[in-house]
């Protein structure tokens, strides 16, 4: 059963009604029906990013990841950690409030830096153990290229892998820069000698990610997520409830 509600998505977000649809299909497929979890989203705000600020694929993934959230979690909200070379906001989005939410949000926000994982991954670290949550959570991590510091991106990876995190990272932008290579070694980092359980997935989204139909992404989103619970579970970093 849903955490939240068809009826209160059809009173609060009409608008998310079909998204929650299908991602409530994929979270089916891989077995996470009923599943209680907290969401995060994680948006790359450096200065390459602006097109796709510009063309509302940072506001669709928004949406569709509340979609995503309403499933998983009762109260409604996302939090939201953008950054480029330092943490540029720590915020939410909201059911009742989620039109234009992400342009509100940067029409506050200062200069678009570079791009710097690690002191974002700090964030949703802090934001998570200050939530006293024991539950399992899926940190959706969009970016457009690889950090300036790969060294401390890594270590914040490796040493949150005792945590009840899951990173699914999400590239926007040419599937074939050399930009990702970073992303693809870490997606592969080794286990147990560089971390406990392979705590991160990572995809492409392409340069159009608005193209990406609703079911591909929610399946990518969530497809290696049992096989991280699994691993998670029998380390006892989350429960077996």
């Amino acid at each position: 059963m849903a955490a939240i509600s068809l009826s209160r998505i059809e009173a609060t977000a009409p608008a998310l009604v079909s998204l929650y649809k299908t991602a409530g299909v994929s979270l089916a497929k891989h077995g996470l029906d009923g599943l209680r979890a907290a969401i995060y989203l994680v948006v790359d705000y450096s200065g390459s990013m602006k097109p796709y600020y510009k063309d509302g694929s940072v506001q669709a993934l928004a949406d569709r990841v509340l979609g995503l959230s309403a499933h998983l979690d009762d109260d409604g909200t996302v939090p939201v950690v953008f950054f480029s070379t330092d943490v540029d906001a720590v915020t939410d989005i909201a059911l009742a409030d989620h039109r234009g939410r992400i342009e509100r949000i940067v029409s506050g926000l200062g200069h678009m830096g570079r791009t710097s994982y690690h002191l974002a991954m700090d964030a949703v670290i802090d934001h998570y153990l200050d939530s006293g949550s024991t539950a399992p959570a899926l940190v959706v991590f969009q970016t457009d290229g690889g950090p300036v510091n790969r060294l401390a991106a890594e270590k914040y990876l490796c040493k949150a892998a005792r945590l009840p995190l899951f990173w699914q990272f999400i590239g926007f932008g040419d599937p074939h820069s050399k930009q990702f290579d970073y992303l693809r070694r870490l997606d592969d980092l080794a286990v147990p000698a560089k971390r406990v359980i392979d705590n991160a997935g990572f995809f492409h989204a392409g340069e159009n990610p608005n193209k990406v139909t609703d079911a591909d992404l929610y399946d990518r989103l969530v497809g290696e997520f049992p096989h991280w619970l699994a691993a998670a579970r029998s380390q006892g970093i989350v429960g077996q409830g």
